[in-house]
């Protein structure tokens, strides 16, 4: 038998090659990666921005994984269904969400009885996209900017009645976060569909909403609804004249829709790590790159740490907001 301090000191030698042993399995899988198909499963109706992401991108995977990419829209409740699947799903990576802002950072705070649980179920590849907002107001209106707009509201003892695209989405919490750092009052007129939303607001049924630049642009250069300001970073290429709210003073209404690529938790690190590196690759070709931001997206490929950080910051933000309004969905 050893002498104890001997074996001690063997065992700390091994240990590395123990570790590194079992890990093999691991590393062999992802090697292997992918052995069929790849379904990317998308929470939105095709011919949505969130589909033509996952198509754009899908595409330029499947070239390099050398393996076909299926688009799955599995649409309803605001991407929900699409999240509970994969959160439920097999971890061995052919199975990938979509992932955005509603379902995975709101949702958990405006329902009481949602059917997955992001933070536990799904694990981060890479942010992809955003979609930055813009806040518009029918052509129509007498409201030529922000200060104009905040002015009247806060002068009118009527609510000002503030489009959405659905409650609980990034528009609704987004003109909840404006209205009460402005100090006025909102009524929130919640649409089912995005054409309906827009036709309000171009006949002037509703007074202003946040709309995506990619949706906002094509409207307000046809002369049927005005732009205010942008939620992002910086100017839109899309709408360069239009300002940003941090231009105009206000840098805490920089909210915008995030898209990213999840998958269920469990998935092996090594397994993790080869999907983001294609993610980030294919995101960041000049092709890719061009079709994207050529339909309003800010393109990003975030790293597997970056994107676990935006999940959690996203998550407190969204949630200190639904508190603040008391909203709730169930």
């Amino acid at each position: 038998m050893l002498p104890r301090r001997t074996f001690w000191r063997v065992t700390m030698l091994a240990l590395p090659l123990f570790i590194g042993l079992s890990t093999l399995p691991e590393l062999a899988r992802a090697q292997a990666y992918p052995q069929r198909p790849v379904r990317l499963v998308v929470g939105f109706p095709p011919g949505t921005g969130p589909d033509l992401v996952a198509r754009i991108l899908g595409q330029r995977l499947a070239e390099t994984l050398k393996q076909a990419v299926v688009i799955d829209n599995v649409a309803g409740a605001g991407g929900q269904i699409a999240a509970q699947q994969v959160a439920k799903g097999t971890p061995d990576g052919h199975t990938l969400l979509l992932g955005e802002v509603g379902s995975i950072s709101i949702a958990p705070s405006t329902h009481r009885k949602l059917p997955y649980q992001p933070a536990k179920e799904l694990a981060p590849v890479s942010e992809v996209v955003r979609a930055d907002f813009v806040l518009v107001v029918p052509a129509t209106s007498p409201h030529t900017d922000v200060d104009t707009l905040v002015a009247a509201a806060r002068a009118d003892k009527h609510r000002l009645n503030f489009g959405t695209f659905g409650a609980g989405t990034p528009g609704h919490f987004g003109a909840e976060m404006f209205a009460s750092r402005a100090g006025f009052p909102i009524e929130p007129v919640h649409f089912r569909a995005t054409g309906d939303a827009i036709s309000a607001l171009v006949n002037g049924s509703v007074q202003a909403a946040f709309v995506s630049t990619a949706l906002a642009a094509p409207q307000v250069k046809g002369g049927k609804l005005r732009a205010l300001a942008t939620t992002a970073a910086r100017r839109s290429v899309l709408l360069p004249e239009v300002p940003t709210f941090a231009e105009l003073g206000q840098p805490d209404i920089n909210f915008s829709a995030w898209f990213a690529i999840l998958a269920p938790a469990g998935t092996p690190a090594a397994l993790l790590d080869l999907l983001n590196r294609e993610v980030v690759s294919a995101a960041q070709t000049p092709s890719v790159r061009k079709q994207l931001e050529d339909a309003g997206f800010t393109v990003l490929g975030t790293s597997r740490s970056e994107t676990q950080r935006l999940l959690e910051t996203e998550a407190q933000r969204w949630a200190a907001l639904a508190k603040a309004t008391g909203f709730q969905i169930d």
